[in-house]
């Protein structure tokens, strides 16, 4: 397992390395970062020349490439083109996203893996068919029209029946909030939303997977073997199927993690909140873009986490399944 895990560390390291230059040069030629100083009369040149300096444009772009890797791996992001050190940025936004995408992920799973065996179980069925579309309905629907109608129909009627705002539609708190409790309650109905919003349009595509994975295992000679031994229809179902058929679901799982992140910006522009995803917005068409050290430090950040999401999913599926082995 461990030379395993050492292999699996240094190919992600490999295609780190790769994902970054590859990006770093196509947001590099996208468009010239000092574009609106230059445009502005009144900024003089050696202003203009200062501001390339400090962002390195002078350089050619394989040194401007390696003085920012050289300074990633020192914790370094670089400056963006609004004269900020990036990093500082990063961790406030990070943790503002991870409010929204941790219960989000969780609660995906939950739900799909639920739906999904009720699926398998009720094949056919006049349940099935209700799942099965809503689960279409909700993949094939944009996130932002999922969000445009929960802040519409389900916030707007609730806070009108109960008298008062109980779920907030815009921000991710409210400032000047005070008290381990009031921040608490103030921080859950803020998230509501934007977490039931990631959910609904996660979860339908998780559970065709598990729908699938589940009546694939179910139709094994192993299962049909065990209920031939005499073993319940609730055993066999939860305790020799569905672990099994979970193998398929994780794979899916740490795949659509960097889908996940990508949601999130949508979300994020939906209900206001200045998380990761918002900056990464802001990088790419803020009045000084490209500002290719903060999408570059998003990508980092984004292409680690989906690596890391990968290893563990390896790691999972021999506690799944026995019969995996790791050379």
């Amino acid at each position: 397992m461990g030379a395993y895990l050492l292999r699996r560390v240094l190919a992600g390291v490999a295609v780190l390395f790769v994902a970054s230059f590859l990006v770093y040069l196509l947001v590099s030629v996208s468009g010239n970062p000092l574009a609106q100083l230059q445009a502005n009369p009144h900024i003089s040149p050696a202003t203009i020349a200062a501001a390339r300096a400090e962002l390195h444009l002078n350089e050619p772009l394989l040194q401007r490439y390696w003085t920012w890797l050289s300074g990633v791996a020192h914790g370094n992001f670089g400056t963006a083109t609004t004269g900020q050190l990036v990093g500082p940025q990063l961790w406030p936004r990070i943790e503002v996203t991870l409010k929204m995408v941790i219960p989000a992920t969780i609660l995906s799973i939950l739900i799909a893996v639920l739906i999904g065996v009720l699926g398998a179980v009720k094949q056919y069925s006049k349940v099935d068919h209700l799942l099965t579309g809503l689960a279409y309905l909700f993949f094939s629907t944009p996130v932002f029209v999922v969000a445009i109608l929960l802040k519409d129909y389900l916030a707007v009627d609730v806070n009108n029946g109960i008298g008062h705002t109980v779920l907030y539609t815009i921000g991710q708190n409210t400032p000047g909030t005070t008290g381990f409790w009031n921040v608490l309650t103030d921080n859950v109905q803020h998230t509501v939303l934007p977490v039931l919003t990631l959910t609904v349009v996660t979860y339908a595509a998780w559970s065709r997977y598990q729908r699938a994975a589940l009546l694939d295992v179910l139709n094994t000679d192993y299962i049909r073997l065990a209920r031939a031994k005499g073993l319940t229809r609730r055993r066999v179902l939860y305790v020799h199927g569905l672990r099994n058929a979970l193998v398929p679901v994780v794979t899916v799982v740490s795949l659509d993690f960097a889908t996940i992140l990508g949601g999130a910006v949508i979300v994020e522009i939906a209900f206001g909140w200045q998380g990761f995803g918002q900056f990464l917005f802001q990088a790419l068409t803020g009045p000084v873009s490209p500002d290719v050290n903060s999408v570059q430090a998003w990508l980092v950040i984004a292409a680690t986490a989906v690596i890391v999401f990968n290893i563990v999913a390896d790691v999972a599926y021999g506690l799944l399944d026995p019969r995996i082995r790791y050379a």
